[in-house]
């Protein structure tokens, strides 16, 4: 498994993001005449449920990374297309969204911007039991597969991957499963194979000592993976906290990149029911520190946004059927370095 070695510039950025929350001089004057400081409040969206693929926020918050950077920070879980409008609304102030989900957001006009990348390796996948004989994605062809619904990163990414072999969703049975149970449908048999994250239903479905055969969207479609997201009007407001807040979080990928222990700790203070199967929790934690840190991030940082991913990304979404991605939109529109330490 790949791990992230702490870098020369993220060092420095660090620094640059405390100074820029709480400057030396702020900090004299304020201690001179006696006044303390207020944390700037940040309201930030996960995903749909607590979970270790979190484990990064969580310690950052335990470790006293986001107080030491100004910030009070409290945790929402949300769907991500229910995350993308709270964003562009300002009640949300910054959250996990994917990559796929900003773009025909912003190209509706809808005002979210992206800025720091999380999963450097796309973590989207359609996964099978072996038995089942998918071993490339022309095995797919009448296949049943579950999805929690055509929406979102996964409907995105399954039809990305179908694309590749030339087929549509019409030359597959689609089945979906909105309370997000198909990975147990996998593992059942009621479904041929599913789609899901590198880092979830596969690992938990190899740990109960079934065969699983994976085919991962990135390798045959690009697609820029799940990142930090805000509100363009937030951006504005709170640009300072918002890019403090990254090299915190960025400082505790790094730190349980190193030492993922440290991320299950934070996670089970964070979800103590989790501490039932440490097992599972670890490999899944091994499994999304992979996806952390693909090619790029390993060149150029965690955290940092291949605009390149993106490029790939906007073309893929012009080409599916009945897309709402326009012809003009440019990747200067959907990402922003105004995150980035």
């Amino acid at each position: 498994m790949s791990r992230a070695l702490p870098s020369p510039r993220l060092a420095g950025s660090l620094v640059l993001a405390a100074a820029l929350v709480l400057g030396p001089a702020s900090t004299a004057l304020a201690q001179a005449d006696g006044a303390v400081d207020e944390p700037t409040e940040l309201t930030v969206g996960l995903g749909y449920i607590p979970s270790v693929q979190f484990a990064q926020f969580y310690l950052a918050d335990q470790a006293g990374y986001y107080a030491e950077a100004g910030l009070e920070v409290t945790f929402q879980n949300k769907i991500d297309p229910e995350l993308v409008t709270l964003l562009a609304r300002g009640a949300v102030d910054i959250g996990m969204a994917d990559g796929t989900s900003v773009i025909p957001a912003v190209s509706q006009g809808i005002p979210v911007i992206y800025g720091a990348t999380i999963y450097g390796r796309d973590p989207n996948v359609v996964f099978s039991l072996g038995e089942t004989g998918v071993d490339e994605v022309a095995d797919l062809a009448g296949r049943s597969i579950g999805i929690p619904g055509r929406y979102g990163s996964s409907w995105v990414a399954l039809q990305a991957l179908l694309g590749s072999a030339g087929l549509t969703p019409d030359d597959v049975e689609i089945v979906p499963y909105p309370d997000f149970g198909q990975g147990v449908a996998v593992g059942s048999g009621q479904v041929d194979a599913a789609t899901g994250f590198a880092t979830n239903e596969p690992v938990q479905l190899g740990l109960q000592g079934l065969d699983v055969d994976v085919l991962r969207v990135a390798d045959v479609a690009p697609l820029p993976g799940p990142g930090l997201v805000t509100g363009r009007d937030t951006l504005e407001a709170k640009g300072e906290a918002l890019q403090a807040f990254t090299a915190a979080t960025v400082r505790a990928m790094e730190d349980i990149a190193a030492d993922p222990q440290l991320g299950l700790d934070a996670t089970f203070e964070r979800v103590p029911e989790l501490a039932s199967d440490p097992e599972t929790q670890l490999a899944i934690l091994e499994a999304t520190i992979d996806s952390w840190i693909g090619e790029y991030a390993a060149e150029h940082g965690i955290g940092s946004v291949d605009r390149a991913a993106w490029e790939s990304g906007l073309e893929i979404m012009r080409a599916l059927p009945g897309s709402v991605v326009s012809e003009s939109l440019s990747v200067d529109q959907l990402v922003t370095d105004a995150l980035q330490p």
